[in-house]
């Protein structure tokens, strides 16, 4: 199985250009800029377009209509939206949380990371865990971390073949830690403004 990994795309998915081929396209979070219905809906008609045989998305900090909505009505069959929710597909055990400022608000950010599943092989999220792939500079801070302590400890625990998410608009890239491959795929730079990248295919 063969995954494609975008994330961050705040309302310009359909700037995306020569997507690669793969079984699986994951988008992990920020597809709104301004966290709009109408942005949500736009992304999603594009999204069920795609030409892969599944979809997984998550929704981020930025999204914030997608607040409250666990599931999303209407979709087709081979489009999966994760909150706190996941699927096997082909064998592959999928699962993904949004991030949404409500739950570190009232405390429930860190019981959904205690939820993820044991047996998870790829773990979509939005927010990074600490430490990995999440270092920018944020108001003067040039060391600044975006990641989730509490989420690194969980996944090193779980040891999902991979981790997707994004979040982090200057961290793009992979790395192998832990028997893990942790994926940042956001496509735009700190302005909001999409990279030059080349774009981030795995497989599993």
């Amino acid at each position: 199985m063969t995954l494609l990994h975008i994330s961050d795309t705040h309302g310009l998915h359909d700037q995306l250009t020569d997507l690669p081929a793969a079984d699986v396209i994951v988008h992990s979070g920020d597809f709104t800029l301004d966290g709009s219905e109408k942005e949500a809906i736009e992304f999603m008609q594009w999204f069920c377009d795609l030409p892969y045989n599944h979809k997984v998305f998550v929704a981020g900090n930025h999204d914030m209509c997608m607040y409250g909505a666990d599931k999303v009505e209407g979709l087709p069959d081979d489009v999966h939206y994760f909150c706190n929710s996941g699927i096997d597909i082909d064998g592959i055990k999928f699962y993904g949380m949004p991030m949404f400022m409500e739950y570190a608000m009232d405390g429930t950010y860190e019981q959904h990371i205690k939820d993820i599943p044991d047996d998870t092989d790829v773990l979509v999220t939005h927010q990074p865990p600490y430490g990995i792939l999440d270092g920018g500079e944020y108001k003067g801070q040039a060391s600044y971390h975006y990641g989730d302590y509490f989420l690194y400890t969980r996944v090193i625990n779980v040891k999902p073949k991979l981790h997707l998410f994004g979040h982090d608009h200057n961290a793009y890239g992979s790395i192998e830690q832990f028997g893990t491959a942790f994926s940042n795929a956001a496509v735009v730079d700190e302005h909001y403004k999409l990279k030059e990248i080349k774009y981030l295919t795995y497989k599993i």
